[in-house]
Formats: structure tokens, sequence, C-alpha cells
């Protein structure tokens, strides 16, 4: 991996924009990065305002005048490509993933199909309607014959495993679908197994870099939205606990994935390592959240980069114009 540097004040003409917080389900997360991120660059003397998504009224002000715009924040709205479409339509680079990769990656249907024919496994799975067919017993019976017992239920287009459901059991299944009417869900079969991220660096020439993949570990196998919000439930191991071939497997499927995915600058990728080692792709989180003890920070660091490194990488890739390309 290159060198990077830390941010100095010199590199900047005028104030970054902080963009946090939103209306999302994410939006205790994305003041998290937010605030981290805020506080590192006063430490390294980068001027810079903060603001709330969720206070259009002045996003607009907030944003006049600035440099760019440092997307710590996730979730509907803030991830999905809407707001990199407005700061493109008002002229104002951003870090991160462009409208398509960040359109394509929150929506998990499409994302999975793009990074299948890049040759990157996935589980089996389907999309499901849900509010449009009253027999969920009979639609729950009809998975379960096709995919088999246990299958994870998911929303098509949320982040931080927000909603995802283990059913092992028709009922559960039924019961599940139900809980999301009006939601667009999928299901896919349960594949048990270690679970892994890979963190991706992009560097601005397009070169790759794959950090030491992190392994979560909860005791019932599940990397669930509790148990990323509650350290006790989850141990973290970074580099994960997985021979030299699956690793080098791991680093060329998120590979892969991201340049299948065509994001930009960095992502994280979401696997699941079964016993016989042929690692699972399951999503991508094209706005990895930015605080200290995320993931992303922890496999940086397991690289040898501080946190100060890491998002000095990421304010860099607001230099890149993404509008030239997907």
């Amino acid at each position: 991996m290159l060198p990077i540097e830390a941010l100095s004040p010199g590199e900047f003409a005028a104030p970054l924009a902080v963009v946090t917080g939103g209306w999302s389900r994410e939006r205790e997360r994305a003041l998290l990065s937010g605030t981290t991120a805020s506080d590192a660059l006063t430490a390294l003397g980068i001027e810079h305002r903060v603001l709330d998504l969720a206070e259009t009224d002045k996003l607009a002000a907030g944003l006049e005048g600035a440099e760019l715009a440092l997307l710590a924040i996730a979730g509907r709205g803030a991830e999905d490509g809407r707001l990199q479409g407005l700061l493109e339509t008002s002229g104002v680079p951003y870090t991160g993933s462009g409208v398509f990769a960040s359109a394509v990656g929150m929506n998990k249907t499409v994302a999975k199909t793009l990074a299948t024919d890049a040759g990157v496994f996935t589980p089996a799975g389907t999309p499901v309607l849900t509010g449009t067919d009253p027999d969920r017993d009979a639609e729950a019976r009809g998975i379960a014959e096709a995919f088999g017992l246990p299958v994870i239920v998911k929303p098509v287009s949320e982040g931080g495993s927000i909603g995802l459901v283990l059913a092992r059991t028709e009922k559960e299944l039924a019961d599940a679908l139900r809980a999301a009417d009006g939601v667009a869900m999928m299901v896919e079969e349960y594949i048990e197994g270690r679970s892994v991220s890979a963190g991706v660096l992009e560097d601005s020439d397009g070169t790759l870099h794959v950090l030491p993949p992190l392994e979560t570990a909860t005791a019932d196998g599940i990397y669930s939205a509790e148990a990323k919000h509650r350290p006790d439930l989850t141990t973290y191991l970074c580099p994960a606990r997985l021979p030299d071939a699956v690793l080098a497997e791991l680093d060329d499927m998120a590979r892969r994935a991201h340049r299948a995915l065509h994001c930009h600058g960095y992502s994280r990728h979401d696997f699941v390592v079964p016993d016989s080692g042929i690692p699972v792709w399951l999503e991508v989180n094209t706005l990895p959240g930015l605080s200290r003890t995320g993931n992303l920070a922890r496999m940086a660091d397991a690289a040898g980069l501080s946190y100060e490194q890491l998002l000095s990488h990421i304010v860099r890739t607001a230099r890149t114009d993404r509008r030239a390309r997907p």
C-alpha cells in the first residue's frame, strides 16, 4: 500500500463540509461517524463545518463555498445515490462512490446480480414483493421448498443489517414477510460460517488495496443490527482466522465486487466463509462507518494505517470527478 500522508491545512483553499445525520434508521451511526471525523479534522487543523442532512433548510447554505463534502453518513437518502446526485448537481465534490455505485450498492438484488456476473460467489435467493400476496403461509412454504430452511430475510434497500431475520421455520418465515408488509424484501439461503468483512482502498490511479479482513464472531453466528451496536455480543478478530488460500480468495472477490459495482475511493464488502473455505459475498457498503472503532478503521489499523491516515485517504477521494464514469 502506498504511504498516506495526513491532511494538512495547506491542501484546502476553503472549508470542508462534513455531511452527517440524515433521517434514515442509521442516523445514530451516521452522527457518530460525523462527530469522530469532525474531531479528527479539528486535530489536524482542517477548517470545516458540520451539516445535518435532516436540516434541509440549512443544507444549501452550508454547502455553499465548501471545497468538498466529506460524507460521514449512511442509510436511505444518503447512501443510495440521492445525496450524491444533489452534490453533483450543485457542483460540490464529495467523498466515496458516485451516483451509480451508490444506488446499485443500496439495492441488494441488483448489486448481487452484478457481483455474480463478475465471478463472485453469492447465496441463492429471490426478491419478495411484500404487501401483494395475503397468503404468506403458502409463500413461505414455496420458499422453503426452493431454498430449504433456515433462510435469511432482509430488506432490499437497508444497511446496518436493519430488518435482517434468520427464519428457521416456515412460520418464522411467514411472520417475517408479514412484518415487512409494503417493504421490498429478499430471501437468501442461509450459509453457516464465519462473518468476514474486507475493506478496499483505491488509489488516485485506480490501484486497489484490500485491507486485512475482519472477522466478527457472535454467539449465534449472525452479525445482526443488535450485534453491531452491542460490543458485548461481538468479538472482532483482524486479520481473520483463515488460511492464506482463503484470504487470497477474499482479496480477489473484494476487488472483483468493487470493480463490478463501480465503487470509487473505498468500499467494504461483507462475506460469509463456510467450512468449504470458499467465500460467499453478501453485500457492499459504499459508505462504511467512520468511527474509530468501526470495521473499516479496525482493518486500516491492522494494515498499519492510523485513523487520520484513513480519513485523509477518504477525503482525497473527492478530488476525482466521478461524473465521467458510472
